[in-house]
């Protein structure tokens, strides 16, 4: 028998108590529109309801793709009560991507947006025959999910039955080192994250939080912190950097989440040194390594507000934190650290026999902590690697200062081997984001016959800025100067756009891609 009196609060008890704490304060402001606490609370229960009504209880299996709509929050909290596990798709993925996800997690149901996605769910359909289509809006191929909600009577909420190892979530990981592996996630893991971001996180007060990225996906991550403070959010229903200074200006927002990109998108707009930032207090920023050079920009511009969050879907977003205060410009070299480690997580520096590394040195970084995941989905050789000698490996490498600081050197799996030499992809992107000309940079190795592997660096210049022989010569000296002539590129390719993850991140499997095919995009 489960030991029930030592249970802890689950994300489903704190959704029901965050909603029912307030009533007419604002929960939710898109498309000029503002959603009450109390509305949202009803539209939640009229879907948990319809949720049922379709068949869908406890443990079902559904997967979500949509455009930040605010029936995407509601949503989120119905699944959650109604005990069903979640699996979001990447809106930009491919139909064999989507189809790779509804199989392998055994998907029973498709939450879709009827605007955006109605012929992806009917492509889906197709291959799926079994599967229930939920449309958030009215379509011609499956239920009107919204449409049947609103035939329930609004009821109060009440968590589900749930044990804290029950599965809340089952993730897909970016996929950017091969092929996607489903994370899943319990309801302990989920909650002891959100008990991390309560404690240690610096949430502004009265929160007016502005959401710029998929709900669906990193954003749902801040969902019960703001729901708890009786916050607001503030959606985009897409990027721009007008639109994002018009709201900070227009709303008073005092915090955001952004991830790197976004963050280079603002800092290069002519927006970024006449919009009036003077009400934000916190900028959460994560999900991928961000330039130094880049980030003191933004701390130049807009001061210290940046609050650095670092983990990955096996063990998500707190396990270390740099805070406002530590993004401090007399300690340059610090901008480069994702933070000290947690108090609530343990974190070493482990080398390939598990053992500690000595102090200074590199170390991939092992975490244990009850938010790191159950296991992967139908993967136990991949699951057994990655929790030997009973810790996760992040395949992140990284090493402490003598402050505690820790830097993440580069990923385990996409380190450059050159000559005999080994190369972190990260360092090269360092040296080389701080030259002006360069809005976004990724390092990546791609064949040579003389090398096996040649560092190759791939560039988004800034507007105005034009590509040429003298940059290029420019940009490759300063990683010799830099680093050592070792580690700069034998190349550098000038692209439009950096392809993009879910969650922002740099996708370097894509990038590879276009140079190995498939023989070394995975990782």
């Amino acid at each position: 028998m489960s030991d029930t009196i030592h249970h802890p609060p689950l994300m489903p008890h704190l959704l029901v108590d965050g909603l029912n704490r307030y009533h007419d304060e604002p929960c939710l402001f898109l498309d000029n529109k503002v959603v009450s606490y109390a509305e949202v609370r009803s539209i939640t229960s009229q879907m948990v309801q319809a949720l049922q009504a379709s068949g869908l209880h406890k443990g079902a299996r559904i997967a979500v793709i949509s455009g930040n709509r605010p029936e995407v929050l509601s949503n989120i909290a119905a699944m959650q009560i109604a005990g069903c596990i979640g699996s979001p798709l990447h809106p930009m993925a491919s139909l064999d991507d989507h189809s790779y996800v509804l199989e392998h997690a055994e998907i029973n149901a498709l939450v879709f947006d009827a605007r955006l996605f109605a012929q992806r769910a009917a492509e889906l359909k197709q291959r799926f025959p079994e599967l229930i289509l939920l449309g958030l809006g009215p379509n011609d191929i499956g239920a009107n999910y919204l449409a049947l909600a609103e035939t329930f009577e609004p009821q109060a909420l009440v968590a589900p039955d749930i044990d804290p190892s029950d599965i809340s979530s089952l993730i897909y990981t970016s996929g950017t080192t091969g092929k996607p592996k489903g994370v899943l996630s319990t309801y302990q893991a989920t909650s002891y994250m959100t008990m991390i971001q309560m404690a240690e996180w610096e949430f502004p007060e009265p929160l007016r939080m502005l959401i710029s990225t998929p709900l669906s996906h990193a954003a749902a991550a801040f969902f019960i912190p703001v729901l708890q403070k009786g916050g607001c959010f503030y959606v985009m229903q897409g990027f721009s950097p007008d639109e994002f200074f018009d709201l900070v200006e227009q709303h008073r927002i005092n915090a955001t989440m952004l991830v790197p990109v976004l963050l280079y998108f603002l800092l290069d707009s002519p927006r970024s040194t006449t919009a009036d930032m003077s009400s934000m207090e916190t900028i959460f920023y994560g999900a991928s390594p961000i330039s130094p050079a880049r980030l003191r920009e933004g701390i130049e511009k807009w001061g210290q507000i940046f609050y650095q969050f670092f983990g990955q879907s096996e063990a998500p977003m707190v396990l270390t934190n740099m805070k406002k205060k530590e993004h401090d410009l007399n300690k340059p070299e610090r901008l480069g650290s994702c933070g000290r480690p947690a108090p609530w997580v343990h974190l070493k520096l482990l080398d390939d026999e598990n053992r500690e590394v000595p102090a200074g040195e590199t170390g991939e970084i092992c975490v244990r902590a009850p938010l790191v995941m159950k296991s992967y989905k139908d993967m136990p050789e991949q699951t057994e690697e990655a929790m030997s000698g009973g810790w996760l490996h992040t395949g992140d490498i990284g090493r402490f200062d003598d402050e505690g600081f820790l830097y993440i050197v580069d990923r385990k799996k996409d380190m450059v081997v050159t000559g005999g030499f080994n190369v972190f992809p990260r360092e090269v992107e360092d040296a080389l984001s701080g030259h002006s000309a360069l809005a976004q940079v990724v390092v990546i190795g791609v064949p040579d016959e003389k090398w096996g592997e040649a560092v190759k660096a791939v560039v988004v210049l800034k507007p105005g800025m034009e590509a040429g022989a003298a940059l290029t010569e420019e940009l490759i000296q300063r990683v010799k100067d830099a680093k050592g002539s070792v580690q700069a590129p034998k190349s550098i390719d000038y692209v439009d756009a950096i392809p993009l993850t879910a969650v922002g991140k740099p996708d370097k499997k894509a990038v590879r891609a276009r140079y190995w095919g498939e023989g070394r995009a995975v990782g």
